[in-house]
């Protein structure tokens, strides 16, 4: 019973993609999906952006066929190794992602899952994703 999300964001805190998944989807499976499901960045000149630099990641993500993935895309991996202790400097990555996650449990419907329907919560997941971005471009208008 239960759900949980999965958020992929860029180096300020916005979301790029979200994906809700049962409770007991362990996150390794989750992690190439959300990479792949990630828009092209078009720009003015030149061949549009396809992946990400790096990606930074928690110790949930950490397995050999996610790290030779990602190799292949030519996105470096930010992940610490189960097993071991505490990585530095990953910390300093990883908050904007639990900022992230924080400001969607803002949202008193995504905070606790109220809704049976699992394509109801991930509505609203969106839709709290969409505010969050709005936030950030709001400033420009």
């Amino acid at each position: 019973m239960g759900s949980k999300r999965h958020l992929l964001t860029d180096g300020q805190g916005v979301p790029l993609a979200v994906q809700l998944t049962a409770a007991n989807v362990h996150d390794s499976q989750v992690a190439l999906d959300l990479v792949d499901s990630v828009e092209p960045i078009y720009s003015r000149r030149g061949r549009p952006r396809q992946r990400p630099d790096a990606l930074a990641a928690d110790k949930a993500y950490d397995s050999r066929q996610i790290r030779h993935e990602l190799r292949c895309l030519g996105i470096r991996a930010l992940i610490p190794r189960r097993g071991t202790g505490r990585e530095r400097g990953l910390g300093a990555i990883r908050w904007v992602v639990e900022r992230t996650q924080a400001w969607l449990n803002q949202f008193r419907r995504l905070r606790v899952r109220y809704e049976k329907l699992p394509q109801i919560h991930e509505a609203f997941l969106l839709i709290g994703c969409a505010l969050i971005c709005w936030n950030f471009i709001k400033p420009w208008f």
